[in-house]
């Protein structure tokens, strides 16, 4: 008997909703441990939420937590000035907007900027052993995933969505987010809040609230700005699985 994909030959919106969904997934697990907990130590999540946002960035982004973390601390030690490694106002906003994953590519390779700035990241053994030396191996996972549940073609479609969607959205606020937007506060960056064009960024679209702030956890500044990432996080800790720092 042969196999037959469970989702192959539904509508369009299906796969569509497939990747807004996980994609979705994917924007929290980066604002929530990436950027607030990892890089900036403004949250604490338990181990278990840890490890699955650990795990859930492994499977659709192959992101080294390291490399990540180490590349955005630089940008804020040197933001929208030479040394950033990937400001609108250096190398200009399309530069950025288009081609910014080989700039941050560039400064992920440094090793110097690793051991500067890449410093307090897990070293457990599942970190030493596959996420960072194997963390191709996930999104090729996630494409085995993708072919079972679509099929063939639309399942390569689909994972290539999801591909794109770190890239995209990441490049949107390092573009957009410093270039135009309104702002909150006179920071000495050209950092702006693009909301609310960029809600479903989960709260990385407030950016000139949190480069005001860079180690809190919550960027919102006025009432009316709406911020997914702090919904989350106070649903996190009512069940007792995140702690502001």
């Amino acid at each position: 008997m042969s196999y037959v994909a469970p989702f192959a030959g539904s509508p369009w919106w299906v796969p569509v909703l497939y990747i807004a969904v996980l994609g979705h997934v994917t924007n929290v697990c980066i604002t929530l441990f990436l950027h607030r907990s990892a890089t900036h130590g403004g949250v604490r999540y338990a181990k278990p939420t840890e490890h699955f946002m650990r795990f859930w960035l492994w499977l659709t982004t192959g992101v080294v937590t390291r490399e990540w973390v180490a590349v955005h601390r630089k940008h804020h030690a040197f933001s929208d000035r030479e040394g950033d490694p990937h400001s609108p106002q250096e190398e200009g906003l399309f530069a950025i907007l288009f081609g910014g994953l080989w700039f941050y590519r560039e400064a992920a390779k440094d090793k110097q900027v690793l051991e500067k700035y890449g410093k307090g990241c897990p070293d457990d053994w599942i970190e030493r052993n596959l996420y960072t030396p194997h963390n191709g191996w996930g999104i090729l996972m996630m494409l085995v995933i993708d072919m079972l549940l679509f099929g063939p073609l639309v399942g390569l479609a689909v994972w290539s969505g999801m591909a794109l969607w770190l890239p995209v959205f990441g490049q949107i606020i390092n573009a957009i987010g410093h270039a135009m937007g309104y702002r909150n506060f006179s920071t000495k960056d050209h950092s702006h809040n693009i909301y609310p064009f960029g809600i479903w960024i989960v709260g990385e679209e407030l950016h000139n609230n949190h480069h005001a702030d860079p180690r809190s956890g919550r960027f919102k500044s006025n009432w009316w700005e709406v911020h997914m990432g702090l919904m989350y996080i106070k649903l996190l800790a009512f069940f007792r699985e995140a702690q502001a720092v």
